[in-house]
Formats: structure tokens, sequence, C-alpha cells
């Protein structure tokens, strides 16, 4: 071998990317890594949270042709719940399917993901993607690093150790999760007492008395078995004050890495991904009352009353405060009143 082949190759070697290997018929196989806070399981089965990231995992390779691959991390096993959007900003994740509020002590605007009486219909909430609120939301994201890839909303309602919390009033005294700043604005005006934790702690809380009641998605109710230590649910399956954006996102740093090719096919994938998601959300809103009745839990639905008194004191006091944060915030939710 001469110098000069030397060289050549010493160079290639030191400005390879660090994090691609092998190679396909599309060029160098790259892996991505995939986490998420929720139980493991199959394609089949499981939480479906998990489910959607192994099945956009083996479409986007396929359609990739192998030149790109996913290694998925559910429940945590790769870094704690709320490192992860702060990672895909820094490029150090590569993608994540996590509860967007969860990022609203970093980014103010991401509150707008769980928003008390702001979204009460999976199907005002799929319209955000392309309404002016999600383009809008979708930009600053693109700003902070971060690029939408899955737009997953669900249903959310209430599991209690003791009596159900259906009206504002029945918080009163109680020690609640909401799950995010404005949820806690309007527990404690309704005269809760708010816990803050991930939706992967709510279990030991309430089994220790440390909480007595927590907000969370259909899914999550029994992904987490939280039947074991409640008492009552209040559903989500007929009408919810509150839906949670839930998306699947890509590191805006890592995804300019990829080919065109391969970033069409991920934005494809990714697209497809959000009917299995409805469907799925949808399926769970109903399962859990089920799974809740047969453990002796009291299972009760909200009126279009109730949903109203809710969303009185959320635009009294959580809209008020999320637009006062700054400009992003009040245009956020002036946009998302349109589609109300």
């Amino acid at each position: 071998m001469t110098s000069q082949t030397r060289r050549r190759i010493i160079g290639a070697l030191a400005t390879a990317p660090l994090w691609t290997a092998g190679t396909s018929v599309w060029g160098q196989t790259t892996s991505l890594k995939i986490s998420h806070q929720f139980p493991g399981g199959t394609i089949n089965e499981g939480d479906f949270r998990d489910r959607l990231t192994r099945l956009f995992a083996e479409e986007v390779s396929k359609r990739t042709k192998g030149s790109l691959k996913f290694e998925i991390y559910p429940g945590s096993s790769l870094m704690k719940v709320n490192a992860q959007f702060s990672a895909m900003r820094k490029g150090a994740l590569d993608l994540s399917l996590v509860p967007l509020n969860y990022a609203g002590g970093e980014v103010p605007e991401t509150n707008i993901g769980l928003m008390p009486g702001l979204v009460t219909s999976y199907a005002q909430g799929s319209a955000w993607k392309n309404a002016e609120v999600g383009k809008e939301l979708a930009r600053i994201l693109a700003e902070k690093g971060i690029l939408i890839v899955s737009w997953i909303w669900q249903a959310g309602g209430v599991a209690s150790r003791g009596k159900p919390i259906v009206d504002p009033a029945d918080a009163k005294g109680m020690k609640v999760r909401g799950g995010s700043r404005e949820m806690d604005l309007i527990l404690k005006e309704a005269g809760a007492a708010v816990v803050t934790l991930p939706s992967n702690e709510i279990y030991a809380a309430m089994q220790t008395g440390a909480m007595d009641a927590a907000m969370t998605s259909s899914t999550s109710f029994m992904s987490f078995r939280l039947e074991e230590v409640a008492k009552a649910l209040t559903t989500g399956r007929d009408k919810a004050y509150w839906y949670m954006f839930e998306p699947l996102m890509i590191s805006k740093s890592v995804f300019e890495k990829l080919s065109k090719d391969q970033q069409a096919a991920i934005m494809a994938v990714g697209a497809e991904m959000e009917q299995f998601a409805l469907k799925a959300a949808q399926t769970d809103d109903v399962a859990v009352a089920a799974v809740y009745q047969k453990a002796g839990a009291k299972v009760v639905d909200l009126d279009a009353a109730t949903v109203k008194k809710w969303q009185d004191i959320a635009r009294a006091t959580a809209w008020k405060d999320f637009a006062a944060r700054n400009a992003n915030c009040a245009n956020l939710l002036k946009l998302a009143e349109k589609l109300l």
C-alpha cells in the first residue's frame, strides 16, 4: 500500500459519521435508537405506543432496504423519561415517543400538548396537524431541534384510590397527579393538592398513599396496572375534558444527516402510523372501562355539562397562564381555539 493510499483511507475514516456502520444497497447502514417510558412488548401485543415504535421501525427498515435499522428501548431503559426531549435536541437521542408537555420546563410552548379543555375530541386533535396551530407548533419545535414524525392523541381520565373525580368539586382536598403545569392549575383551582411525576411512577405513589388520584391516558391506566391500586375510574371513552399529545419525534440534527430517501421514508411511515394510533387509542378508551370493572372499581363517564365545568375553569386559569408565558404561547392558544 502506498503512503498516498494510506492517507486517503485514514482521511476517509476520520470523516465517517460515528453513528453509522455497515453497508446496504442504499449505502451505509444507520442504526437509530428509539426511547420511550412505556412497557415493552411485541409488534402484536402490549402497549400500543410500544407496538407503534416497532411497526414504524420494521416498515422504515423495509422501505429503506435495510439502510436504516432501529433499536427500541422501552420502559425508560435507555434514559430517564424527562431527559429524552433535551437529549433529542442535542442529537444525543435519535427518536422518542413521549408526552410533549413533559418538555414544558424547557420549552413552555410544549405545554399546549396537555391543555385542559382545549381539545375535546379525537377529530379535533387530529385536525391540528394540517391546521395553523399544528404548523406553528411544528415550526417552534423545529427551531428547538425537534421534528414531529407521528401526531398521536390520547383521551385522558382519572383513576382514584377512593371516590371518583367527576365534577371539579370532587377533587377538593385530594392529592392528584395532573401531568402538566396546566392540569395542575385547574386542580389547584378545584381545591386539590398536586403531585408531579411521570406516568411510570404513578403506581408506586398510589400504592403508598402518597397520591389519591392520577390523570393519565386510557392506555397508561392499563399498561401500568393501576387497576390494582385504584377503586374508581373516570373514563374518557365518550367525552373528555383533556386529550394528551404524545408524538413520535426525531432529533432534527440526526434527521438532517440522513439521505433524502431515508428522510422521506421516516415521514411517510410516521404519517401512516397515525391511523393505527387513533384506532388503538379509541379501542383502549373502551377496554380500560372493562378492565377496571372486572377489578371491582367503580367506573363513571363524563357528560357535556361536566366537561364544560372543567373547561370554564381551564379558560380562567390554565389558558390565561399559558397565554401570558410568551408571544408564541399566546399565538398557539389563539390558533388552537379556532378548532373548538
